[in-house]
Parts: structure tokens; sequence; C-alpha cells
């Protein structure tokens, strides 16, 4: 699944010899070229229902990541360390993705999945997510494959009813503990964060003294952290 990924970083290490400038920039140019070439094909290639499927609202995109803990993490880093698994527009196609896909509580180290509606990128600073935030939390260990599974099913089924502020969620596997979280569009729109917390306890049936947590991507990105330093609510 993720062989251009491999692709690319095998075009990028090559060796180049300092004299072959010239060369080099050529093929930079080359790579650029058939780059631009292959992302404007995929987006001509829309991805749509088959005969007879179930339609969602949104298409989705699924990604992966995961990387050394303990060592810092530029957006650029980060950007380069998410692979894209592949963008599903039906219940059917989900399903596909889903089926092969390893439960989170199966992930080991650092991992994370993310699902975010197609073209919003799971990143802080993405024009989709910059002003919004996430609702966070945190499950022992052994938990994160069903909540992950409930919460995804009830944000691809419109569950939330908060219009398109949904934007995404994710499942984060650490050697202490599993975190999961969804993301919205406006982090000060406090109508929206209660419903968005509200429907979470409903879908995921967690005990009512659960501590949820609410940072805003503003805040994630001064501290160049997901969880650290969250407002706690019960």
């Amino acid at each position: 699944m993720n062989n251009k990924f491999d692709a690319l970083k095998d075009d990028d290490s090559g060796d180049h010899d300092q004299n072959e400038e010239n060369s080099t920039q050529k093929d930079g140019e080359k790579e650029k070229t058939e780059r631009d070439r292959s992302q404007s094909s995929s987006k001509r290639k829309a991805v749509v229902p088959g005969p007879a499927e179930h339609p969602l609202q949104y298409n989705y995109t699924f990604w992966y990541s995961r990387r050394t803990p303990g060592r810092p993490t530029s957006s650029q880093s980060y950007e380069q360390n998410i692979k894209q698994i592949g963008t599903f527009a039906s219940v059917e196609q989900f399903w596909r993705f889903y089926s092969h896909m390893v439960r989170p509580g199966d992930l080991t180290g650092h991992s994370d999945f993310h699902l975010f509606k197609e073209g919003i990128k799971p990143m802080w600073e993405d024009d989709a997510n910059k002003n919004g935030g996430k609702w966070i939390i945190r499950l022992r260990k052994g938990l994160a494959s069903r909540c992950w599974e409930n919460l995804i099913l009830a944000m691809l089924g419109e569950q939330f009813m908060v219009g398109e502020e949904i934007c995404g969620a994710v499942v984060s596997v650490r050697f202490q503990e599993d975190i999961i979280s969804i993301w919205n569009k406006t982090a000060s729109d406090q109508a929206t964060t209660a419903r968005i917390r509200d429907t979470l306890r409903r879908v995921l049936n967690l005990p009512p003294n659960t501590i949820m947590e609410y940072k805003t991507h503003t805040d994630s990105i001064k501290d160049n952290s997901s969880f650290r330093n969250t407002k706690i609510t019960l």
C-alpha cells in the first residue's frame, strides 16, 4: 500500500556527484514534473461510489503515521512521516479498507491512524483545521480498537449533527495508554464543541466520570504537542 511513498523516497535519496550539479538539477526538475503530473492525474481520478453502493455524505481518507518517541517533530518532518492509505466514498469501500487494516489494539510503538475528510490533511496547520481543536479521551490499554471503530462509524454515519464542523478523527497508540480524538473546524464555537462532547460520550458509551479534554490547534502549535497542557472537562 505504501509503494508510492517508497518510490518517492528512493527518487530523493540517490547519490549525486558534486560535479554533476546540472544533471542533478535536471533530474530534480524531471522528478518534480513527474510528481506534479501524478498529483494532477490523481486529482482527476475522483473517488466515487460504485454501482449499487451506499454513498457517504463526504469522501474520507485513511492515513497512518509512526515516529520515534522523544525525537522532536517539526511540521515538515511530520508531514513527510504521514502515509496516505487510501480514499473511499461509500460504505462498501470503507469496509474494504478497514477489513484489511490492523486494529489499533494490535499496533506497536508510537503509531497513529487518522481518518479525515478528503482534502483535509491531519495536520494542525491545514486550512480546515487551523482555527479548530479536538476533544481528547485517554483510554487504558485494551479499549482502543472498540472505541476507534465506534467513533469512526459514528463519524461516517453523520451522528454528530454539527454540519460541516467535523474534520476527522485520530487514534494514537502509546506505551502506557491509547488516545482517541476528534477534530472540528471552529474551536470558539462552544455549542458545537459541547454537542460533539455529548455525542462522543453516547457513541463510546463512556462512564459519567470519564475525563475529556479539549485542546485548540493553536495551543498545540505553541507547545508542539497534541496532548500536553489540555483543558480537562468532566
